[in-house]
């Protein structure tokens, strides 16, 4: 579930922003949902808890980026991807911050390895707060993907067919918003998933959404599974999802840009 749904955020705001660099956490999501489960970590709240405040400060983290973009009443998309490049660093000093003031023997571990990834906690308590939100945005970008198709022409296109530019693009947002909040707060930061598996989609079906999006929510799926697999299996103790993502996403990557001359998207 959280491999398919950081893959449909992925496909969806690199179609959105027409970046073929947009990732999940283009507005601060992922950075700001860590810095709410670390606070929840430091507060010692049960792992519940944990995910709900991870989950609120991401949604928060959002919020903030694009009332930082908004300018006279709109928000171009130069400026909500300036306003989460810098909310994402604001909020990513947090946790280096937080970091100095936890106990070094207890806390500072646990909070390390959560902002490295792992699936280990999974629980259906967990997944009974974080399904239902990753679920609903997946399912909106699945319903609403030929969409995508018209707001990567432009904005003056798009409103040239008859859409409603700014609702389709909040709603957009939002969707792959609570989908990568709910990922995160159920199992920390997982790398390279929003990046990597959108451009493999590509490869395989071409740049219509229509067919990108269903294949991101199968690849994506398939990699993260795998990837846990390898995690709990390669060594004797778990190695975190992000580390496997990084040494088997950056050479695939490499490999897709030599093959397409960047223009994958």
């Amino acid at each position: 579930m959280v491999g398919a749904g950081l893959a449909t955020a992925g496909a969806a705001f690199q179609s959105l922003f027409s970046n073929p660099l947009a990732t999940p956490d283009t507005l601060g999501v992922t950075a700001g949902a860590s810095v709410g489960a670390v606070i929840a970590m430091l507060l010692s709240l049960p792992i519940l808890g944990v995910q709900l405040v991870s989950l609120l400060f991401g949604i928060v983290a959002v919020g903030l980026t694009m009332l930082i973009a908004r300018q006279r009443g709109r928000s171009s998309i130069v400026m909500l991807v300036l306003a989460g490049v810098v909310v994402a660093a604001l909020a990513n000093a947090g946790p280096s911050v937080l970091k100095l003031v936890a106990d070094p023997n207890d806390k500072l571990p646990q909070i390390t390895y959560w902002l490295m990834g792992s699936l280990a906690g999974a629980d259906m308590g967990n997944i009974a707060i974080g399904a239902p939100l990753v679920l609903v945005g997946v399912g909106i970008i699945f319903v609403l993907r030929w969409r995508l198709n018209v707001l990567a022409l432009g904005d003056d296109e798009a409103k040239a067919s008859g859409t409603n530019v700014r609702a389709m693009r909040i709603t957009i947002i939002i969707a792959a918003t609570l989908v990568t909040a709910s990922s995160v707060s159920m199992c920390g930061q997982v790398g390279w998933i929003g990046l990597l598996v959108p451009h493999c989609a590509r490869m395989l079906c071409g740049s219509n959404n229509r067919l990108v999006v269903p294949t991101s929510i199968l690849l994506g799926a398939s990699f993260l599974v795998v990837i846990d697999a390898l995690s709990r299996s390669v060594s004797a103790s778990e190695i975190p999802i992000s580390v496997l993502t990084a040494f088997v996403g950056a050479p695939v990557f490499i490999v897709l840009l030599r093959r397409t001359g960047g223009t994958a998207v």
